[in-house]
């Protein structure tokens, strides 16, 4: 592009002339008016309108800062943010500036509906950046020329559009929804951020809503900083406190006429606040820095504070998603501002304790149709437990035992085989034998297939855990083995993969089902009953986290069971006995089977899931 004398004296002097000492908030109060398209206060820009907002956005230009971070959640003003931000930069301090969206599309959207606007109703700017129509104007939908700088618009999922000029300031916007990779180049931010290397007042502002805890890129970047937040005073005690949503109090019964009833309660005095006291609140807040600082600046603000919702609508909103867990995320972020914690869905043992039914151990109570065990080898013991299935996977678990005695032993191997082959008495009078065992290959695998071999076909099912299977059952998988120390010929057996973490999952859902509060009300379908255990039962039972973290060369979230406790055996039991279920059909069967099953039980007969022959024992080897 070939520019006259006169703009290209413009643009030198215009790079090296120092900024107009000016706030981008005093900026903005002086010069932003906000567009008719884009915001439903159409004129004058009043910073005093969201006073922590102030903070946010002066913090992108103090000296000395690399990084700011913003973790907001939504109505809070954070577009409108960054558009003075660059209207600032623009106008005052002129700088190479790249504008990063997740994806191009959006880069787009954003330049039409409100860069764009901003442009052409702020006369200052608006003189700097010539019209897009005019020849050779340096002005395109994704680049704004402007004496001194520029302003580019790209895509995270746009690998090329991050690698070519130095840049001075980047601010990234809704980081999270950022690929994980550009195309085969890396980490979008990443390349990003390399391009302001050559600048010693290089600045980069980080902005989104987060998403999941250990995912989230913005929660990462959050913990780096110094971790600001907004402090509003107590109208009654006038102490200092940022307001949190466990403070919020609320009536959970709909009001018969008018609007619900919510307040905020005082971490100090303890006296409900009206929310007709935020204005005053807010305008006499102030951030409040809870970390170590290391050039890094971070903010984080939720919907309590926003002049733009009321805490009821906040609330109502809750308690519309709180009963589904994808709802209650989507919440969680968008208004708190918060990543959501999934491994925080660890069930709680105290509670399953305490909610202990009064069956006898050992016996199946009357929903229960047909019987499972799971097996796990430890070095000096092997533990089993029998769970009961009913309709809608319904379950009971029946008996849980440890056998004691070195597993590569045949004593212990001994007392296993006993117990498996006894049969428990049902409530309606009949007794129910055992209809699948699955066994844990993991440790003392040979002695496990020879086990195996002693049962009828098919009683005892080898089983493998596989944490990536995303159902209880995978593909089995053929293994040779040697029947008896000592003999060459070799045996193969099919070992069965299973789903351990979606099994997990699918249990820590299930023991979080509530009790049934109304009389005569059933049980919801997947409900786990347990007689009166020891507590460490319940503590092994829930002894497993669900963590993810993100892979420090890839950048890709892994998710992983993290051991919490030493001891886990009635958590792996119970859910090799829900494989073994699985394996008989139990998932596809219909009302009509196990009605079927249910009607067998009234004649005297044991329902048998699989309409096997009844099981006639081999010897002992």
């Amino acid at each position: 592009m070939n520019l006259p004398l006169w703009a290209l004296a413009t643009t030198a002097f215009a790079a090296f002339k120092p900024p107009v000492r000016m706030n981008v908030s005093e900026w903005a109060d002086t010069y932003r008016r906000l567009s008719s398209e884009s915001s439903a206060e159409v004129g004058q820009w009043k910073t005093d309108r969201a006073p922590y907002q102030r903070g946010m956005m002066d913090a992108c230009q103090e000296r000395g800062v690399l990084t700011v971070v913003l973790m907001t959640s939504a109505q809070i003003g954070k577009t409108e943010i960054l558009l003075n931000l660059l209207g600032y930069h623009i106008h005052l301090d002129p700088s190479p500036i790249l504008f990063l969206q997740p994806t191009l599309d959006m880069a787009e959207s954003v330049s039409k509906t409100r860069l764009a606007t901003m442009i052409r109703d702020v006369p200052e700017l608006s003189a700097l950046i010539a019209d897009p129509k005019s020849r050779d104007s340096g002005n395109t939908l994704l680049t704004k020329n402007f004496p001194g700088g520029h302003v580019t618009l790209v895509g995270a999922n746009s690998p090329s559009s991050l690698a070519s000029r130095p840049i001075r300031v980047v601010i990234a916007d809704e980081v999270d929804r950022y690929p994980s990779s550009a195309g085969t180049e890396g980490d979008p931010l990443l390349l990003a951020t390399k391009r302001t290397a050559t600048f010693r007042n290089r600045r980069i502002v980080m902005v989104s809503t987060p998403t999941v805890k250990g995912q989230s890129r913005i929660e990462k970047a959050w913990d780096t900083s110094d971790k600001r937040r907004f402090h509003v005073p107590c109208p009654h005690c006038n102490s200092y406190q940022p307001l949190v949503w466990e403070r919020i109090a609320y009536d959970e019964k709909e009001p018969e006429e008018g609007r619900r009833l919510v307040e905020y309660q005082c971490i100090e005095c303890g006296v409900f606040i009206d929310e007709s006291h935020k204005r005053n609140m807010l305008e006499k807040g102030r951030w409040v820095a809870t970390g170590k600082y290391r050039g890094h600046i971070g903010f984080h603000i939720n919907e309590l504070y926003s002049p733009w919702r009321r805490w009821v609508e906040i609330v109502e909103d809750y308690l519309k998603a709180r009963e589904d867990s994808q709802m209650l995320k989507v919440w969680w972020n968008t208004s708190l501002g918060l990543p959501f914690e999934e491994q925080g869905e660890v069930p709680d043992a105290q509670r399953l304790f305490e909610r202990r039914e009064r069956y006898a151990q050992g016996s199946v109570p009357e929903g229960g149709l047909f019987l499972t065990a799971g097996v796990d080898v430890q070095a000096d013991r092997i533990e089993c437990q029998v769970v009961a299935w009913g309709a809608g996977l319904e379950s009971w678990s029946v008996d849980f035992r440890r056998f004691f005695g070195e597993s590569n032993e045949p004593e212990v191997w001994n007392q296993l085989r006993d117990y498996l082959r006894r049969a428990f008495p049902h409530a309606s009078g009949t007794k129910l034998a055992i209809q699948k065992v699955a066994l844990d290959t993991g440790y003392r695998t040979s002695d496990v297939y020879r086990f195996t071999r002693t049962f009828p076909t098919g009683l005892v099912l080898p089983i493998k855990g596989q944490d990536r299977l995303t159902s209880p059952l995978g593909t089995p998988k053929k293994v040779e083995f040697k029947p008896k120390t000592g003999k060459k010929n070799r045996q193969e057996m099919a070992v069965h993969q299973v789903g351990v973490s979606y099994l997990k999952s699918e249990l820590y859902g299930w023991l979080r089902l509530p009790m049934p509060t109304g009389e005569g009300e059933s049980f919801t379908p997947g409900y786990c009953h347990f007689p009166e255990y020891d507590k460490e039962f319940f503590l092994q039972l829930t002894a497993e986290q669900l963590v993810t973290e993100i892979n420090q060369r890839t950048r890709r979230p892994k998710s992983q069971w993290v051991l919490m406790r030493p001891r886990n055996e009635a958590l792996d039991t119970w859910i090799y006995a829900r494989a073994a279920a699985a394996y008989l059909g139990a998932d596809d069967f219909g009302p009509a089977r196990w009605t079927s099953m249910r009607e067998d039980l009234k004649r005297g007969a044991a329902p048998d899931p699989e309409n096997r022959p009844i099981i006639r024992w081999k010897d002992d080897p």
